[in-house]
């Protein structure tokens, strides 16, 4: 009997994201390298005209300069697709049963609370803690695809799942360390559209003509509540329907990802990046990297927090028999892929932006850029060095 289309569909629907994010990886190293150079140029007052350069009605209390409009809205789309990927792997997806989401969820929480302790133990006070807490999905799946070539496709669907339910955590972080000024009302009426969304998903609307405005509406009344505007994203993503109806081609949720990931990976983070990795990095600023509690916190956090809470997570997890590894993954396939969580980067670079007042941030970002790099070439030889073994049989 002929193999029904269905069958193949997964494995179709995470090779195109594994390729779009691969663009976006580029086009985010791309970003990063044009506002290291652009920032450390002669040129560099300019970069930091640009980016403090403020537009918006103030009205709204939307005068925000640029650099914000990228952190506070563009990542809000990038968040929206997460959103999306989320709800779809766990309704449809790799993270729809108990038993194949359980090990990516505790190889995040791994890589969450060890570089969160490791990164407090170092740092001391304050909230340098959460600037380790996440991976760059965009970033990882680049370098995955370049150097793990011959790795078993095993390995691209843990870290697909791992740094989906990643996001979900960073996304938690933020919305509860970074909530300012909260607005009672504004949260009441960003609940009441939210709910509203809802509601025209359950009726199978699909204009655009409604959700885009009440999308609009919905970020400005979350931004305008106290709490990070991403959030907003997020929200929407998960409240967007997943399962497709008899006759119909795709869920809005596939839809909309397809529509708007090519945005997301190749236009929006790329430009947050732009704005946000215009870091200053000479001598001094390198040498404090690792020499300051502030950069070895963040460089530690990444490099050495990731790799141990992932890894370590998985470890336990698979002796103690609680989760088991993906067909055909084997243990040091999962330490390859646990060093590319410490490619933190683009999450990494909101939280410093919002846990750290401007002149500590900008050290703690340059941290970021080592410590993503340092990561991602670790990662690159080991994944190579298992690509090899598992060529070889």
């Amino acid at each position: 009997m002929a193999r029904q289309p269905v069958t193949r569909r997964p494995v179709t629907e995470f090779a195109r994201y594994l390729r779009t994010e691969t663009a976006g990886g580029i086009a985010l190293l791309v970003a990063t390298a044009v506002a290291l150079v652009w920032a450390n140029s002669p040129l560099a007052e300019h970069y930091d005209q640009l980016r403090n350069l403020r537009v918006g009605p103030p009205a709204l209390h939307l005068d925000l300069s640029l650099g914000s409009w990228a952190a506070d809205g563009l990542l809000a789309l990038f968040f929206f697709v997460a959103g999306l990927e989320l709800k779809r792997e766990l309704v449809v997806g790799e993270l729809s049963s108990v038993r194949a989401a359980l090990l990516p969820a505790i190889a995040a929480l791994g890589g969450m609370v060890v570089p969160a302790v490791v990164a407090a133990g170092i740092a001391g006070g304050g909230k340098t803690w959460a600037i380790p807490v996440a991976t760059d999905i965009a970033f990882a799946l680049g370098v995955l695809a370049v150097c793990g070539r011959r790795m078993p496709s095993g390995a691209r669907l843990f870290l697909l799942s791992l740094a989906v339910v990643d996001d979900l955590g960073a996304i938690l972080v933020i919305a509860v360390l970074f909530t300012t000024g909260f607005s009672v009302l504004a949260a009441a009426l960003a609940v009441v559209l939210l709910g509203l969304y809802a509601f025209l998903q359950h009726k199978r609307v699909r204009t655009p003509w409604l959700y885009v405005p009440l999308a609009l509406a919905t970020w400005i009344t979350v931004h305008e509540s106290g709490i990070h505007a991403t959030v907003a994203g997020i929200a929407l993503g998960l409240l967007t329907r997943a399962r497709p109806d008899a006759g119909e081609p795709e869920s809005p949720c596939l839809r909309l990802e397809h529509r708007l990931q090519p945005w997301s990976a190749g236009f929006a983070v790329p430009l947050f990046a732009l704005f946000a990795a215009g870091v200053s990095i000479g001598g001094h600023e390198l040498g404090a990297i690792f020499t300051s509690g502030l950069g070895l916190a963040v460089l530690i956090g990444l490099v050495v927090g990731k790799l141990i809470g992932i890894f370590g997570a998985v470890f336990v997890a698979v002796r103690l028999r609680v989760a088991a590894l993906p067909a055909g993954l084997r243990l040091p396939d999962v330490l390859a892929v646990a060093a590319l969580g410490g490619v933190g980067f683009t999450v990494s670079l909101l939280i410093a932006e919002l846990a750290l007042p401007p002149e500590l941030a900008e050290s703690a970002k340059a941290a970021v850029l080592v410590a993503s790099t340092i990561a991602a070439l670790l990662a690159a030889g080991l994944l190579v060095r298992r690509g090899r073994r598992h060529e070889q049989g």
